[in-house]
């Protein structure tokens, strides 16, 4: 018997030895080349471009970052990133958890009918060209509500939502309240949303990070740069010192710019994901609680 328990038990060591040994490559893959992207924003330019940079800066430098900062551009797209994520997360949510709830009530009219309609959705689409269509004839082109609107919900995180509600708001709590005269508006507000501080702060993070990182919508319906996002304005900026390099005709400074837009290029994912970055440990105390509560359904 012991030496049953001991083979057990040198069997469970190995296991374990190999398991965390791949977790660990596999956590140095993710994480370095976010560690690679800090480094090379904020060393020298010859260093980035001749690939110098490995393991540690080389040279301090944050010319990348003072050509960024230098348009006057960037503060305005920022602006209008936050803008989109702050009203289209808003919109998201005002719409995914009333909806995500009525659809996980068995007393729904319709409901299978209504489940079925938008599972449809999430395997067929129209396309590029008549998505484009529907926003030129809604009058949203250039109008910064074309880059919100046509996303105002996404049915897979609605079903997400059906799903945490649907494992864990006990009917009995719906039933006495009920009892007690509370209607069903009454009920949602008083009761079901305060239970629903997990899935909402999922919802939030999902749909902030899809609405900031969101630049293909804004750039084949705005024009304007005024409404440019961020992303859209790193992209221009991006593009204006390439192009400065190219017309200068001398080679010098083509090598440069070359130079100056490899750094730029670091700077602007530093620049861009670094909001997110920090509102992601707000909202990830739930997010784990969240997420997981509707996956046991």
């Amino acid at each position: 018997m012991n030496k049953l328990s001991k083979a057990v038990s040198k069997a469970d060591r190995i296991y374990y030895i190999v398991i965390d040994t791949f977790l660990i490559l596999m956590l140095l893959a993710i994480l370095y080349p976010l560690y690679f992207i800090v480094i090379a924003s904020i060393s020298d330019t010859d260093a980035i471009f001749n690939g110098e940079v490995f393991l540690y800066p080389i040279g301090f430098n944050l010319k990348g970052y003072a050509a960024l900062f230098e348009n006057r551009m960037i503060w305005t797209g920022y602006l209008n990133t936050i803008w989109y994520t702050l009203l289209g997360t808003a919109i998201n949510i005002a719409v995914t958890i009333p909806a995500g709830w009525a659809i996980s009530r068995k007393e729904l009219p319709w409901r299978k009918f209504i489940t079925t309609y938008f599972i449809i959705t999430m395997f067929f689409g129209g396309g590029l060209i008549p998505f484009y269509l529907l926003v030129s004839d809604l009058g949203l082109l250039d109008n910064p509500l074309s880059v919100i609107l046509p996303y105002g919900v996404s049915v897979w995180n609605m079903f997400m939502v059906n799903a945490f509600y649907s494992s864990s708001v006990p009917d009995e709590i719906l039933e006495a309240a009920e009892v007690d005269g509370s209607g069903t508006i009454r009920t949602f507000f008083s009761i079901v949303i305060p239970l629903s501080k997990p899935i909402i702060a999922v919802m939030v993070l999902f749909y902030a990070v899809a609405h900031w990182n969101n630049y293909f919508s804004a750039l084949i319906f705005l024009s304007e740069q005024k409404y440019f996002p961020l992303q859209l304005v790193l992209r221009e900026i991006l593009i204006m010192t390439e192009s400065a390099g190219g017309s200068a005709g001398d080679a010098g400074t083509i090598l440069e710019q070359a130079k100056l837009a490899n750094s730029i290029k670091y700077s602007s994912i530093i620049v861009s994901t670094l909001p997110i970055l920090v509102l992601y440990p707000f909202v990830s105390k739930f997010f784990e609680k969240g997420v997981m509560i509707g996956a046991l359904k």
